[in-house]
């Protein structure tokens, strides 16, 4: 049969080769974060913690447990260096994933940027033209990285600010203690006037009654609530014990943590 002078058949249309287009070049639309198994979906990460100190908002959240999760293993840090600081910080979170405020049952592909578009083969990506070699219309890489640290920092600091903010829980307990006198002619009323005399930061004495021991002695169980930072029950017995003229001994009844 007759060939065409171009080897393609008369009706073929010959495809057109001057569009300087290479298949292994394209991009793709996303919603939110597709896989963190790929190059590219790293880089959607590594891109959108540039700036940010957390993925959502400006303290750890399910957000961040999410991500941090979807990750096999920590990020390569000369590869995806913001994606590598985000991974290492919220690892210190790790202990308080569960109290940490979000929805846990999202999965991490909801969070991210709303709609991106990545070369997924940059390195065949088409070189920019000569003429454009000198022409800077973003500001150089080292202003992009002294504006995305200095937001950072500022989250960062604001973050701290807020947690020191919160009021911290202050550890309680609930202690009976025991105060034994001398004899069944100790004064008693001194003697508890003495112990309620101690005043301390941290010490609340509560309800007492005199309890009998035998032979006619009586020993003094005193209510009372500490601040375990603040107050060392061993110390408080010592100088409780310094009342030489009414007691002879102390011991702990019971104590429960409020």
């Amino acid at each position: 049969s007759p060939v065409h002078p171009n080897n393609f058949p008369p009706n073929h249309v010959k495809p057109d080769n001057s569009f300087p287009f290479t298949s292994s070049i394209f991009t793709s639309i996303t919603m939110g974060f597709t896989d963190f198994l790929s190059d590219a979906g790293l880089t959607l990460l590594n891109n959108w913690v540039q700036t940010r100190s957390y993925i959502a908002g400006y303290s750890a959240t399910q957000a961040d447990v999410a991500c941090f999760k979807a990750l096999k293993e920590a990020p390569d840090a000369k590869k995806f260096p913001h994606a590598a600081r985000w991974y290492k910080h919220i690892a210190t979170f790790e202990d308080e994933f569960a109290s940490l405020s979000g929805d846990a049952s999202k999965p991490y592909t909801v969070y991210g940027p709303e709609a991106s578009e990545v070369t997924l083969n940059p390195a065949k990506a088409p070189a920019a033209a000569d003429d454009d070699d000198d022409v800077d219309l973003f500001g150089s890489d080292e202003e992009d990285d002294a504006e995305a640290e200095r937001v950072r920092e500022e989250r960062l600091a604001e973050y701290r600010k807020k947690k020191e903010a919160k009021p911290k829980t202050i550890a309680k307990s609930v202690v009976t203690l025991d105060v034994k006198p001398w004899d069944d002619e100790t004064d008693m009323v001194g003697l508890e006037s003495s112990v309620r005399g101690i005043e301390k930061d941290g010490l609340v004495w509560g309800a007492s009654k005199l309890i009998p021991v035998g032979f006619g002695i009586k020993k003094l169980q005193i209510n009372l609530v500490v601040e375990d930072e603040k107050i060392s029950l061993d110390e408080l017995q010592e100088e409780i014990q310094e009342f030489e003229d009414y007691v002879q001994s102390t011991d702990i009844a019971a104590m429960q943590k409020l």
